[in-house]
């Protein structure tokens, strides 16, 4: 009989649903990105007392979910459990020890919190302009309290933040007239709440500039030994350093890998995907596997390349063959969940070329993903944007179309939001290091079924060389003081990469840390866990759809949810 303060295991619920309602509170901008539409008039306090009574909420929710008797869960609650904890673990460390927002600008724009307020229907118009004036008229607060706690930033954020500014004010402005012009019964409310987050946010962007020149070193959460972070140089300031960094990576990746056992796999990794793109290239050509026999490969590949004005148009393309591929295979049940594919907003762009955009799992009404595209940066010199698009050519756009669409992101999410558990956990703290780890085992699988034939499979295998390196690139740049000649080099010579795509490779780990390990890791922990429940040829399918129907969870929680291998002989 438990004792009488400690909830049963049944209450596992109650307890989960009480932390994660407070969290939600506090993050306004998360709870609408996973659905929930409770605070979408409100935006994040990062002050000093407020960050303080977050650790302290922390500390009685963790209280709270250690009296949870874990000896009366089934599998699936005890997943759950698992990960509420990693989740509070995980806001500890980022409000304690990372603190990113007083070091990275990037946190306080709010561009997707707006953003989904008015590309979502979710809700009338009408409802969803009044939730936005809220945020509208939380912003002037908001950014005034990101200039007193901002301290020294890198300046690679700073640059990035800029111009992640400029398209915010696009969007508050343009975007927003737009959506007053088919409601303007609501132009005295919404009005004066644009003009004064538009100042907001030119104020604080040209105070952003006025921190350009100069920026010291040694500006992350671990200052003291970094560089100035100039993209021009070699030096870069936003390195977190060993001790941050094999705490980020734990929490990034949920896994039991360590940071050295990451690194020691991803190099042998290097070596089989240089061994095999090799060969794949020999047979491409239909030439022996001699000196070169890659690089004339990957040219002819890359001479088939499209535009800044083509691209969008491509990706429509790539969709239709892949969707035309699945219906011939027996690969992976096809999803109904509806897809756009859109450009990239201008607040968005900066750190990746393309992302996929879903509704939140906690979403009720039937909305769709977006596949966004970014088209090169108006500043880029022409070489760079045609060595760019030479490595984004029409045989990669198919091979990233699996990836961020069908059957990677797109599909995977759509399953993950059919899952019902006994918490809302699942839908709240879903693994990055699954979904991205799924998204390029797909890459594998599709193009080891025969999708795109040899030309897809070779920018299948520079792809995935290019995800291996990530591990190290991210490894290196925050423990090992890796310049970006170092990192160039890597990219460029052993990943195969052109030079457009390793210099934005290189600037998005300096903007973030951890993330770019989870598409290997994830991989990694798929692929080991395919080759102990062996499924025969013929039972792949009955075996992608169980694994993706327990929601996303860390992949080390998978093998307590799935059936053994005699279900899938």
């Amino acid at each position: 009989m438990p004792e009488p303060d400690r909830p049963t295991p049944t209450d596992l619920a109650a307890v989960a649903d009480g932390i994660l309602d407070d969290l939600f509170a506090r993050r306004p901008e998360w709870a609408t990105e996973l659905g929930d539409h409770r605070f979408d008039d409100r935006l994040t306090d990062y002050g000093p007392g407020a960050q303080a009574d977050l650790v302290r909420a922390l500390a009685r929710h963790q209280a709270a979910l250690d009296r949870v008797d874990l000896a009366g869960l089934d599998p699936e609650a005890a997943v759950d459990w698992a990960m509420l904890a990693d989740l509070l673990a995980a806001r500890e460390f980022e409000a304690t020890a990372l603190r990113e927002h007083e070091w990275n600008p990037l946190v306080h724009l709010p561009g997707h919190a707006l953003h989904g307020l008015l590309a979502r229907p979710f809700a009338p118009a009408p409802d969803r302009l009044r939730l936005l004036a809220g945020r509208l008229r939380a912003l002037p607060d908001a950014l005034a309290t990101a200039r007193r706690v901002l301290g020294p930033m890198p300046q690679v954020h700073v640059e990035t933040a800029v111009g992640q500014a400029d398209g915010l004010a696009g969007l508050i402005g343009a975007d927003v007239a737009a959506a007053l012009a088919g409601e303007p019964s609501l132009r005295p409310l919404v009005e004066p709440a644009q003009e004064a987050a538009l100042r907001a946010v030119e104020e604080f962007t040209g105070w952003l500039r006025d921190r350009l020149p100069g920026i010291q070193a040694g500006s992350g959460a671990d200052a003291g030994s970094g560089d100035d972070g100039h993209l021009d140089d070699d030096p870069c300031g936003p390195r977190l350093g060993e001790r941050l960094w094999a705490r980020r990576l734990g929490h990034a990746l949920a896994s039991d890998l360590t940071s050295a056992e990451v690194v020691a796999a991803a190099r042998e990794r290097v070596d089989w995907l240089t061994e095999e793109i090799t060969a794949v290239a020999a047979e491409f050509l239909g030439e022996p596997a001699g000196p070169g026999v890659v690089r004339r490969a990957l040219d002819r590949v890359a001479s088939d390349a499209p535009t800044d004005a083509t691209v969008v148009a491509d990706i429509h393309a790539a969709l239709a063959d892949v969707n035309a591929f699945l219906a011939t295979t027996d690969l992976v049940s096809p999803t109904e969940a509806p897809l756009d594919v859109v450009v990239m907003p201008e607040f968005a762009r900066g750190v990746s070329v393309a992302y996929c955009d879903p509704p939140g799992p906690l979403e009720t009404a039937s909305l769709p993903t977006f596949y966004a595209i970014a088209p090169t940066p108006t500043g880029w010199p022409e070489e760079r944007r045609q060595s760019f698009y030479r490595e984004y050519n029409r045989a990669s756009l198919r091979n990233l179309t699996v990836h961020e669409a069908v059957p990677g992101h797109h599909l995977q999410l759509a399953a993950s939001g059919r899952f019902r558990g006994p918490t809302r956990v699942r839908a709240a703290a879903w693994s990055g290091t699954f979904t991205e780890g799924w998204a390029v085992y797909a890459e594998q699988f599709m193009a080891e079924a025969g999708f795109g034939g040899l030309s897809v499979r070779l920018q299948q295998l520079k792809v995935q060389l290019r995800m291996t390196i990530n591990a190290l690139l991210d490894h290196g740049v925050h423990c090992e003081g890796m310049s970006r000649a170092e990192a160039m080099s890597l990219m460029t010579d052993r990943g195969l990469q052109e030079e457009g795509e390793a210099f934005g490779k290189w600037r998005r780990a300096l903007l973030t840390s951890g993330q770019l390990s989870t598409y290997f890791v994830g991989w990694k922990e798929l692929t080991e866990l395919r080759q102990s429940l062996s499924p025969a040829p013929s039972a792949l399918r009955a075996f992608h759809d169980e694994l993706l129907a327990h929601g996303s969870p860390p992949p080390r929680h998978l093998r307590a949810l799935l059936p053994g291998p005699a279900s899938f002989g």
